[in-house]
């Protein structure tokens, strides 16, 4: 089929330029960024066959060992065809090769002991918060409210910090930087403390596939997802624009 091959040079070009932007700091470094393997096999760092790998032809990147005619491991080569059969599935030109670890999030940038997730524990709650150890990083006890819900919790473990706009919805951002994925993943205007089981109902749909069941929240939610695509220059398909514009359109007319 002629779409799946376009799809699957698509897939496989990104997902090697993904890797050598991934290395690119490895470069100056003596031990060798990818090892082929004797039987032709490329393996970079993230492979589990690398340290175990020691005979072998170095290159520098993923796409050199492939250019010289190596193959990239089965794990990996399943990845790719499965994100190329979800951009046929959902008729997307693009692809989502989306690893969680790539998008560094809960970050402590300010070196404090309290990460993003806790340091909005401690500014969202309406009362004092109790810490879990005299050290104050970790948040046990405040209380908040979970626009998702309506309800209010006391207890920390029983909320998530939710990105509003998923990490792995956010079409286009599997083309960025390392630090520009780690600036979307901890940015406040992107995250909201809700309960726990609500954000994993929610996992990574988008507003064509899931809005708060809190009705008063709803035309605030889309907004703020709107707003957050807009910022980071995140496109919806046509198929979810449609829906989107629709919804826009109801909460104008409420309003």
């Amino acid at each position: 089929m002629k779409t799946k091959t376009i799809l699957t040079s698509s897939v496989l070009a990104v997902f090697l330029s993904l890797n050598a932007c991934g290395q690119f700091n490895l470069a100056t470094q003596t031990t060798p960024i990818v090892k082929q393997s004797s039987s032709g096999i490329c393996h970079d760092k993230t492979s589990s066959s690398y340290h175990r790998t020691k005979k072998f032809v170095a290159f520098d990147s993923v796409a050199a060992c492939i250019n010289s005619g190596g193959r990239l491991p089965k794990s990996k080569t399943n990845a790719i065809d499965k994100a190329t059969k979800e951009a046929i599935d959902k008729n997307r030109s693009f692809v989502e090769l989306y690893d969680r670890s790539d998008w560094p999030h809960w970050l402590d940038s300010d070196k404090d002991c309290q990460n993003t997730r806790n340091e909005l524990l401690i500014e969202t709650s309406t009362k004092p918060v109790s810490f879990k150890s005299e050290k104050q990083c970790n948040v046990l006890l405040g209380q908040w409210y979970d626009p998702y819900s309506g309800g209010t919790y006391s207890v920390s473990k029983e909320l998530d910090l939710d990105h509003i706009v998923p990490l792995k919805f956010a079409h286009g951002g599997d083309k960025w930087s390392r630090q520009r994925k780690a600036l979307f993943a901890n940015d406040v205007e992107n995250l909201i403390l809700v309960q726990a089981s609500l954000n994993r109902r929610k996992g990574a749909k988008g507003l064509d596939e899931w809005i708060p069941p809190n009705h008063p929240y709803r035309c605030e939610y889309i907004e703020r997802f709107n707003r957050v695509m807009t910022k980071y220059a995140l496109a919806f398909i046509p198929s979810e624009q449609r829906i989107v514009d629709r919804m826009v359109k109801a909460c104008s007319q409420s309003n």
